[in-house]
C-alpha cells in the first residue's frame, strides 16, 4: 500500500461539489504563507465569500465522506516499514559523531522515542482518513511542543515554540500527534488507561470546543488572541488551585529567564578581556575560527531577511563568539550554533540560536508545497512560526551556510515550559485541554474555523473516536520503542 494512500474502507469518494469547495479552501492556505509578489493572484475584495454559519454546514456535510467515527480505529498494514530503519534513514545527512547520541536521547523512553521519530508517525498518518480540509500544519505539536515565551510587550505567553516540521497537510494530523503525545506522557506519569483517556478527551475537547468559539469571531479578533499564561481561560471557567500554582511558578522561572542571566551561565571572559563560551560537551562546543567566519558571515545575511525596523536595531550589535550547540531530542545531530553578541555594553548581550532546517517529515505524503517556500526550508520555518504563533520572535530570519538552509531566532529570552512530566489529574487533564485548545487557535488562523468546527460538532464523538485511536497507537509507539531498544542491544544501532 502507498504511504499516501487512506485505507480503502475510510472514506466514501468526495463529491464533485465537495472537491471544488475544498481545493478553494487549500489555496487560501497556500498563498497565505507566501511572500507577496506580482505573480500571486491578489485578494479579491469583491468576492464576498460565504458566512460562517453556511460554511459550518458544509463541514458537516463532510461526516458522509469521512464519518467521525472512522478515525477511531488504527490497524497497522502487512507491509508497514520496520520503524528502525526509518529512524536510521532520518539520520543521514546529519552529523555523524552525534548520531550515537541522537539514539541514546531516544532510548530514554517511549515518549522521548516518540519525540525523535516524527518520521514513523507522519507515515503512519499518511494512512489514517481525514475531511481534506488543509491548514498550516505544525507538523511536530507534540504536548512538549508548547512552550512558554516572552512577547515583546514583556507578556509571558504559552504556545507552539518549535516549527522544524511545519508544511500544509491535514488539521487531524497535527491533533492526533497531540492526543498520542499525551496518552503516551500519561503512561509515565503512571496514569492507568481510563485516567489517560479521560486527559485525551479533555485534549479533543479544547480543540474542538475552542473551534467552536472561534468559527463565528471576528477575523482581527482571532488573529489578535493570545495566551498570556497568568491570565489562562480555557473554558471561561476558574482554573484549578494547583493548576494556578503551576502557572504561577512557570510565569516567575520564565521571566528570570533573561539574556544576563544565560550570560553569567554559560559564557565568561578571557584574559583579554574578550567574552568567549564556556566549553560543556557534547551540549557546547567551540568551533575553528573560520567556521566562526563563516557563521557570522552568515548572519550578516540573515539580517537582509529580518523586518526593516528590526535590521536598525541589529546593526547596534557585534558578534563576541560562536559555538556549535547541541539541542533537543528529533534534532540531535542536525547543524545549529550560537551566536553571542552585544550592543551598547557588555551588559546588553542578545544570544542568537542558527539552526539547520530540514525538510519535513511529512512531505513525501502530501502535494508539493508553493515555489517561493521550498526555495528554502529556513524560509519555510520562519514563516511557518509567524503565521502559528500569536505574537512571534521579532528577530525571526533566514540563512545559508554551504549550501545548507538554516533559521535565526532569539535563545532563551523569557523561555521556559510547563512541568508536564510531574502532573496528574485535574492539572494533566488541564494543560492537556489548554494544549488542544491552543492547536486550534493556530490552525483557525489558515484553516477555515467555520468548516473544521462544522465537521467536528458539539457532541463527543469524535472526542472518543479520537481517544480509542490514541490508545491503540499508543500500544503501536510502545512497540516501537521495543523494536528500537532490541535494535540497539543487537549492536544494529549504536547509541552513546
Amino acid at each position: 500500500m502507498n504511504a499516501a494512500t487512506p485505507p480503502k474502507t475510510a472514506q466514501k469518494p468526495l463529491t464533485a461539489a465537495h472537491k471544488k469547495a475544498l481545493a478553494a479552501l487549500s489555496k487560501v492556505v497556500h498563498e497565505g504563507i507566501v511572500q507577496p509578489s506580482e505573480q500571486l493572484i491578489k485578494c479579491d475584495f469583491r468576492d464576498t465569500g460565504e458566512p460562517w454559519e453556511k460554511r459550518s454546514e458544509f463541514g458537516k456535510s463532510l461526516r458522509d465522506e469521512t464519518p467521525r467515527e472512522s478515525h477511531a480505529a488504527w490497524d497497522a498494514p502487512a507491509d508497514r516499514l520496520d520503524p528502525v530503519d526509518i529512524v536510521l534513514a532520518a539520520n543521514v545527512g546529519r552529523q555523524a559523531h552525534l548520531i550515537p547520541l541522537r539514539m541514546s536521547r531516544m532510548a530514554a523512553s517511549p515518549f522521548a522515542f516518540l519525540r525523535g521519530s516524527v518520521a514513523i508517525m507522519a507515515r503512519d498518518l499518511a494512512l489514517t482518513p481525514v475531511n481534506h480540509v488543509n491548514v498550516l500544519l505544525n507538523g511536530d505539536a507534540h504536548i512538549n511542543n508548547f512552550g512558554l515565551y516572552g512577547t515583546p510587550q514583556k507578556d509571558v505567553v504559552i504556545n507552539l515554540n518549535d516549527f522544524d516540521e511545519v508544511t500544509i497537510g491535514p488539521w487531524e494530523w497535527d491533533l492526533k500527534r497531540l492526543i498520542v503525545s499525551v496518552n503516551i506522557l500519561a503512561r509515565e506519569n503512571g496514569l492507568n488507561r481510563r485516567e489517560r483517556r479521560k486527559a485525551v478527551i479533555s485534549c479533543t475537547e479544547g480543540y474542538r470546543s475552542r473551534m467552536e468559539a472561534l468559527q463565528g469571531m471576528g477575523v482581527l479578533d482571532l488573529w489578535y488572541i493570545h495566551a498570556v499564561l497568568d491570565r489562562l481561560d480555557f473554558k471561561g471557567q476558574k482554573i484549578d488551585a494547583k493548576s494556578w500554582a503551576i502557572i504561577v511558578k512557570a510565569v516567575e522561572k520564565a521571566k528570570k529567564q533573561t539574556n544576563a542571566r544565560l550570560l553569567g551561565k554559560i559564557a565568561e571572559r578571557a584574559v583579554n578581556g574578550a567574552w568567549r563560551f564556556k566549553v560543556d560537551a557534547p551540549e557546547l562546543t567551540g568551533l575553528d575560527s573560520e567556521t566562526k567566519d563563516q557563521i557570522i558571515d552568515a548572519l550578516n545575511d540573515y539580517t537582509t531577511t529580518v523586518s526593516p525596523e528590526r535590521r536598525f536595531m541589529l546593526h547596534r550589535y557585534h558578534v563576541a563568539d560562536v559555538a556549535h550547540r547541541v539541542v533537543g531530542v528529533g534534532s540531535v545531530g542536525t547543524r545549529a550554533y550560537l551566536a553571542l553578541l552585544f550592543g551598547n555594553s557588555n551588559d546588553d548581550p542578545l544570544f542568537l540560536q542558527i539552526k539547520e532546517a530540514l525538510p519535513p517529515a511529512h512531505a513525501p505524503y502530501l502535494p508539493p508545497l508553493p515555489k517561493e517556500i521550498t526555495i528554502h526550508d529556513g524560509l519555510r520555518v520562519i514563516r511557518g512560526q509567524r503565521v502559528l504563533q500569536a505574537s512571534s520572535d521579532p528577530l525571526l530570519g533566514f540563512t545559508s551556510i554551504d549550501g545548507r538552509p538554516f533559521y535565526v531566532r532569539q535563545m532563551k529570552n523569557m523561555k521556559g515550559s510547563i512541568p508536564l512530566e510531574w502532573l496528574s489529574g485535574t492539572p494533566f487533564n488541564f494543560f492537556s485541554q489548554g494544549a488542544g485548545a491552543l492547536l486550534a487557535r493556530a490552525h483557525a488562523r489558515t484553516g477555515d474555523a467555520a468548516v473544521i468546527a462544522g465537521y467536528c460538532g458539539g457532541s463527543e464523538v469524535l472526542d472518543n473516536a479520537l481517544a480509542d485511536w490514541a490508545e491503540i497507537y499508543g500500544d503501536q509507539i510502545v512497540k516501537d520503542y521495543g523494536d528500537f531498544l532490541k535494535a540497539i542491544g543487537s549492536g544494529r544501532v549504536v547509541a552513546q
